[in-house]
């Protein structure tokens, strides 16, 4: 239906109609046209018309609103702080300490005490030690046998308050259970799955550990499909009591290495810690979608220089994007990571 707009001579205010006015060049009588009064009613009939579209449309993202928001205050509170939140890392025996040293001469910090364990529900054993640096907590592993599966494909270890309790909510909010929960020398473990294939280790001690906070918040770097990354983060955000804190629709494309281009970056906070979304449609240059977390420091030059001592090559050389300096680095073992710093 097509409106036109007539403007009155005495009040110049728009007066909305369902059809243009007849033209006196057109062949129209002037007897032909409504009365004014006929107008005034057309016009009072659309405004109503108007309004109600209006409250339903602002109705209807109130309550979307409110439904996100329902979920997540249904959502239990299960997470503990971004220190406990581990980057697991897996690199042969042999390279374990070469790779650990790495770290802690590139970030600074300390290791705890090394051991052999059985970490998963089937038989294996695996060298095992945390590297705590001011910058992120990172939970190695140097597997002595084959390696069960699915492990090896977890990225993290976020540290829960209550494993039944954070599977259950977990469950709820999209995310798929694909190793049971099974207990540890230390409390228990359990792997999930969420859209998108991304998949993360709950674990829970039966006496809670006490690390140091971190000086920065490191960030877990997901890449995933269009199809796929709104139910990741709608879903994520709930379970984890997070938020999102940008949504670049037009994120340049040289922090995926495709300089010419564009794609959307999300980047959430929890208090699990941060984590960048990355959607893109999978056509990226090595080493892009490797690195598994992104460090920040103060200094990147000065990082890198460290690095590059400990035996870390440097995959991409740094460049400037969104106000950070960043740079990807590999170290000893073959870990990947992403290394920034603020541009001030």
């Amino acid at each position: 239906m097509t409106a036109a707009i007539v403007l009155r001579r005495r009040t110049s205010q728009p007066v909305l109609c369902c059809n243009p006015l007849p033209r006196r060049d057109a062949g129209h009588s002037l007897d032909a046209l409504p009365h004014p009064k006929t107008y005034m009613r057309i016009l009072i009939a659309m405004r109503a018309i108007h309004s109600l579209i209006f409250s339903a449309l602002l109705l209807g993202g109130f309550a979307a609103s409110s439904i996100a928001a329902t979920e997540q205050a249904a959502a239990p509170r299960i997470a503990v702080a971004p220190q406990y939140s581990t980057t697991h890392v897996y690199v042969a025996p042999e390279d374990f300490d070469r790779f650990t040293d790495s770290l802690i001469a590139t970030f600074g910090g300390h290791k705890s005490q090394q051991g052999v364990f059985q970490v998963t529900p089937t038989p294996s054993q695996t060298m095992s030690q945390l590297v705590f640096t001011p910058v992120g907590t990172l939970s190695v592993f140097g597997f002595k046998t084959p390696i069960p599966y699915p492990f090896g494909i977890e990225r993290t270890g976020y540290l829960v308050t209550d494993m039944d309790a954070a599977v259950k909510s977990a469950k709820a909010h999209g995310a798929d259970a694909v190793v049971a929960t099974f207990p540890d020398p230390i409390g228990s473990d359990a792997i999930i799955e969420w859209p998108g294939g991304v998949h993360m280790q709950l674990y829970w001690h039966t006496q809670k550990p006490q690390y140091d906070p971190l000086q920065t918040v490191p960030e877990n770097r997901v890449y995933l499909s269009p199809q796929r990354a709104d139910a990741f983060i709608g879903g994520f955000v709930a379970f984890a009591h997070g938020r999102v804190v940008s949504d670049e629709r037009k994120a340049p494309g040289i922090e995926i290495g495709r300089a010419k281009e564009s794609y959307r970056r999300v980047r959430l906070e929890s208090p699990f810690g941060k984590l960048a979304v990355m959607v893109t449609d999978g056509h990226l240059p090595y080493p892009f979608g490797r690195e598994v977390t992104g460090y920040e420091v103060g200094d990147l030059a000065a990082t890198l220089r460290k690095a590059q001592a400990a035996g870390a090559a440097i995959l991409v050389q740094p460049f400037v994007s969104d106000k950070r300096e960043a740079a990807i680095v590999q170290f000893p073992g073959g870990y990947i990571a992403e290394i920034h710093a603020a541009v001030r």
